[in-house]
């Protein structure tokens, strides 16, 4: 089996604070993110969109407690961009798309990439496969598309975890990624009124997550200069990379599944099929006589 991976020095931290009334991520992801944009060729929106997806999903993913589960966050909306789909399991390994990954769009109102216009109207899926017969799905209405936002109306709404999520990606002037990274908070079923009182009040003063990344915070000062107050603990740290773990059987398979018939006919024409994997963007060709040697084992 191949395995496209990443190598990274990207990671995150995940903590506790105030006696465990609140749980904490925090991660940078400059790297995999310039993974992706370079494997997908994004335009500068679709990067962003992309990154701050995957960045959460890593955050997420950590979540998880079987060392199979998979976690896969779907946002599907009416603008130009389509969509972004991205899978994550328990390791923090991330992989993902964007459906239309060159829309181009001028700067926001507020001179920022302009993701929540790409991604218009639509909603954010949560889906948990952890082994059972049915997957848990979570869905929600997208609040403003800009992923963060939703990310905590969906927490809030579908999961009653009261949550602060922020995703951030800067871009150079070459449309390569500068910084990339996060955060979440969440307060846990117990938390004292005192306790939310001063958090809201905390977070309501805080600069941007972009402004944090682009003086070079790492997560460690991230979360202390939130949760400092509150006697942050730090419980781990764990390297977060973009792992595709694609292979020719995997490819192999997804071919047979397009039906019999419509195979038949491909191979009618005699020529080799290529397929590519939509998240690493690899080729795998297939001869003619592989084709009909998959048709026949399918019988």
């Amino acid at each position: 089996m191949s395995d496209n991976m990443q190598k990274t020095e990207d990671y995150m931290i995940r903590a506790t604070a105030a006696g465990s009334q609140i749980r904490a991520f925090a991660v940078t992801t400059r790297e995999l993110t310039e993974y992706a944009r370079t494997v997908h060729n994004t335009s500068p929106v679709a990067t962003a969109a992309l990154g701050r997806l995957l960045t959460a999903g890593a955050m997420m993913g950590s979540m998880m407690k079987g060392e199979d589960d998979l976690l896969t966050l779907r946002i599907n909306g009416n603008g130009p961009m389509r969509g972004v789909l991205v899978t994550a399991n328990a390791q923090a390994q991330v992989k993902g798309y964007v459906y239309e990954p060159q829309v181009m769009l001028p700067a926001n109102a507020l001179g920022k990439l302009d993701v929540g216009g790409a991604i218009g109207k639509g909603t954010l899926s949560v889906i948990r496969d952890m082994g059972l017969k049915e997957p848990y799905v979570g869905q929600t209405a997208l609040v403003s598309g800009e992923i963060a936002e939703d990310l905590t109306y969906y927490f809030a709404a579908s999961e009653q975890v009261p949550s602060s999520v922020a995703l951030g990606v800067l871009m150079n002037r070459d449309n390569t990624v500068r910084r990339a990274g996060g955060f979440m908070i969440q307060l846990m079923p117990f938390t004292e009124d005192a306790v939310i009182d001063a958090l809201e009040k905390k977070l309501s003063g805080i600069r941007s997550i972009t402004a944090m990344l682009d003086k070079e915070m790492t997560p460690e000062e991230i979360l202390e200069e939130l949760l400092g107050e509150f006697g942050l603990e730090i419980t781990d740290k764990m390297p977060v990379s973009y792992r595709c773990d694609c292979s020719r059987e995997r490819v192999a398979r997804a071919i047979l599944s397009i039906g019999r018939r419509d195979l038949e006919e491909m191979l009618a024409e005699g020529k080799p099929i290529e397929a590519g994997c939509q998240f690493c963007s690899k080729k795998y060709k297939f001869e003619t006589e592989e084709l009909k040697s998959l048709l026949s084992q399918s019988l």
